[in-house]
């Protein structure tokens, strides 16, 4: 793609207003009007007195006084510690505990991703890169520092969120052992010497400063009793707090340009300012600016159905995290935010929910997946959505969904004890139809399977439209790579966001997209939902969609995808590829890596799990076919999941291989080995105990299924061609 035909592409699905502010800012940029917008200044010529309405309080002392004669309200106070106490013993465990998370933090291990070990020292360097040995320059305004010029720049900025501070606060309220606020106190006073205001990789990007931000609110509250925190310690925090939100404030209107969760956390920053900090010139400004940003931001982001406009299950997350903490603070300060704005939030929180793995917490890692934890509150792994959808359930409604588990502490940390022993309100899912998204599920009473089908109002993050995910007792069977890196040497330089690596078909080697920037596709596809219904009993269920990604090509190719779900524990899914030329299709399912055996040359592969054997088995109707199995390839991206941050993990890369002008392709996976074979336009899939007749459609308008027969204890009809959506 060209230079013109891209920035066509960004007028087209961006609007001109965008690109002109995103052309002006790069121009201001590049001109130095940043720096002088936000000038470098030292800690020294921006002392403390010049935030405060009363600057004769700038003293450690009468600041310190000020705070606690005065002090905002925060989720917790220290008389809570015993009434915390007593509930820490159920979520903690030898293996897992934020005791031993903080004892190591002392020696200098840091915790990068929510997976990841790494010695950094103590304290650490905070501009060195401890994943590839890079080190950013401390001395250069931040707007003069490239985001990938030392590595992936998340290698610098995971420490400086602050993160581990939620696990020191942890920690100190399980054992009242001082040395935790130590610690994170001795961690503030070093990072304020070596990041001066504005100088850095770490004053660049508005979301990292308000993360950081709400962590160090977080200890400040959390480590309010302890000896460690002095009453210049606090004047210095204040300080930094303030310095922070004027750098936010400075450059909101970047942030909220991308359309993303940038403009949210950033207008929790000053929210967060402006609530908790009363005695800033400018808190109520703060506060003002921070909540005209959420509403705003929330009415367009976040999509009618609930789901949210960044088309990724983690960053979904990150923007329930951000308003769940917006919406508490709000309310205990008696500035609730909009009841608009709670729907969607709540909207938001059903929808995590209704893509969920009930065995357990985990959702399809459908999207960019970045490694992002905002609130760190629980022993639950990074994978377990069950604390944030929790907490923001019971904002909502004032009710447990979960029963009692690890995934309560936060909300202990946020509401209270009362929180954690609220009645319970089951909540069953169903089948999802979030069109505005493009997320779907059918759901079985042993799993589910989840379809990306996306019509894009905001940028695409992956080009991965009709990728299936399939769920079965509790494990992720085929699945989603994840992202692994933004920044990376080849070959995984954000190559895990390529069509190749999702199950889905891919032609000729293309992406349905083509690249037009490190975070652009152009241009967008549109895909769109054709059918979706089940049968009267429940035992069949189907969906249908398509995309227009490969149009582009010459000849044009049309795909159309349907999902079948046979019984409880097998899904049938067709795949119909027509043009007018000769392509080469690949029918590509990226499976859990579970010992295997495989008989390639007829297309089958079991799967020996804990839950038992599962089976994978692919075919054409017609062309002749390639097979090929990979796990782990040392040389490229194939066979490798990346379910954290910088972490890859091996998989299985089962693929299918045809050269044609127009054919069907077809995959089953289920727990038995089937019989699969066509008789005239009727595919027949055959187990022990059932037998499935699929009718095979395939005209434009209509369906590619016209009906589908169960025989096996009962016997059950879906008649497919009488969907009303094709």
């Amino acid at each position: 793609m060209n230079r013109v035909e891209a920035a066509c592409g960004l007028v087209r699905h961006l609007g001109p207003g965008w690109v002109a502010y995103r052309a002006l800012h790069s121009l201001r940029q590049r001109r130095g009007w940043l720096e002088r917008r936000v000038p470098a200044t030292p800690w020294e010529e921006q002392p403390l007195s010049c935030y405060l309405k009363d600057p004769e309080q700038a003293t450690s002392d009468n600041f310190s006084k000020l705070r606690q004669t005065h002090g905002a309200c925060f989720f917790f106070s220290p008389q809570d510690r015993p009434l915390f106490r007593d509930r820490f013993s159920k979520w903690d465990s030898n293996e897992v505990n934020p005791v031993a998370q903080a004892e190591r933090l002392g020696e200098g291990e840091f915790r990068y991703f929510q997976c990841r070990p790494i010695r950094a020292g103590f304290p650490p360097d905070w501009h060195r890169n401890a994943l590839t040995g890079d080190r950013a320059p401390d001395d250069r305004h931040w707007s003069r520092i490239d985001d990938f010029d030392y590595g992936d720049i998340k290698g610098i900025w995971e420490p400086n969120r602050f993160g581990f501070a939620y696990t020191l606060v942890r920690a100190y309220w399980r054992t009242g052992r001082i040395e935790f606020a130590e610690t994170f106190w001795q961690l503030v006073e070093d990072w304020h010497g070596r990041n001066p205001p504005q100088l850095g990789p770490n004053w660049k990007c508005g979301q990292e400063i308000a993360l950081r931000l709400m962590a160090w609110c977080f200890a400040l509250h959390g480590f309010l009793d302890a000896t460690a925190t002095t009453p210049a310690r606090v004047s210095l925090l204040g300080q930094m707090i303030a310095v922070s939100a004027g750098r936010i404030e400075a450059c909101l209107d970047y942030a909220l340009s991308q359309r993303n969760n940038h403009g949210i956390t950033e207008a929790v920053g000053l929210w967060t300012t402006g609530l908790l900090f009363p005695q800033f010139r400018r808190a109520e400004v703060w506060r003002e600016t921070g909540r005209a940003a959420l509403e705003q931001q929330a009415r367009e982001l976040i999509y009618e159905d609930g789901s949210f406009a960044q088309h990724s299950a983690n960053y979904h997350r990150v923007m329930l995290h951000d308003y769940l903490w917006a919406l508490r603070l709000g309310a205990l300060h008696a500035a609730p935010l909009s009841e608009a704005l709670r729907s969607r939030v709540g909207m938001a929180a059903d929808f995590l929910l209704q893509i969920q793995d009930g065995q357990t917490g985990r959702v399809p890692c459908y999207g960019h997946n970045d490694g992002a934890l905002v609130l760190p509150l629980s022993n639950c792994d990074y994978q377990d959505f069950r604390p944030v959808v929790q907490a923001t359930r019971y904002a909502m409604h004032g009710v447990r969904t979960f029963p009692a588990g690890p995934w309560d502490e936060d909300l202990l940390w946020l509401f209270g004890p009362a929180a954690a022993d609220a009645p319970m309100q089951t909540f069953a899912p169903l089948d999802l139809a979030a069109g505005h998204g493009g997320c779907y599920t059918l759901r079985a009473k042993r799993g589910f399977v989840f379809i990306h089908c996306p019509r894009f109002r905001h940028r695409p993050s992956q080009a991965d439209a009709l990728h299936v995910d399939v769920w079965w007792r509790g494990q992720n069977m085929a699945l989603d790579a994840g992202t692994y890196s933004y920044n990376a040497p080849a070959p995984w330089d954000k190559a895990l966001e390529r069509t190749e690596c999702h199950n889905t078909v891919v032609v000729d080697g293309q992406d349905q997209m083509e690249r037009a920037g490190r975070f652009l596709w152009l241009p967008w596809l549109h895909a769109r939902r054709r059918c979706q219904l089940r049968s009267q009993g429940g035992t069949l269920a189907y969906w249908e969609g398509e995309h227009d990604g490969y149009r582009r090509l010459r000849p044009a190719v049309r795909h159309r995808r349907a999902v079948v779900r046979l019984g409880d524990e097998h899904w049938l899914v067709l795949d119909r590829l027509e043009s007018n030329g000769e392509h080469q299709y690949r029918l590509h399912w990226l499976v859990a890596d579970y010992p295997a055996r495989s008989l390639q040359d007829q297309g089958q592969l079991a799967l020996s799990t804990p839950g038992g054997d599962y089976h994978l088995q692919m075919g054409s109707l017609g062309p002749a076919r390639q097979y090929s199995l990979v796990r782990a390839d040392e040389s490229s991206t194939r066979g490798w999941r990346s379910p954290y941050y910088c972490e890859r993990q091996p998989a299985l890369s089962w693929a299918l291989q045809v050269a044609a002008s127009s054919c069907w392709l077809w995959s089953l996976l289920g727990p038995e080995q089937c019989v699969v074979h066509l008789e005239g336009g009727l595919l027949r899939v055959r187990a022990g105990s059932w037998q499935t007749g699929v009718q095979l459609g395939g005209a434009s308008r209509l369906p590619l299924v016209q009906h589908v027969q169960w025989e096996g204890e009962s016997q059950e009809r879906l008649e497919v061609s009488e969907c009303t959506s094709c």
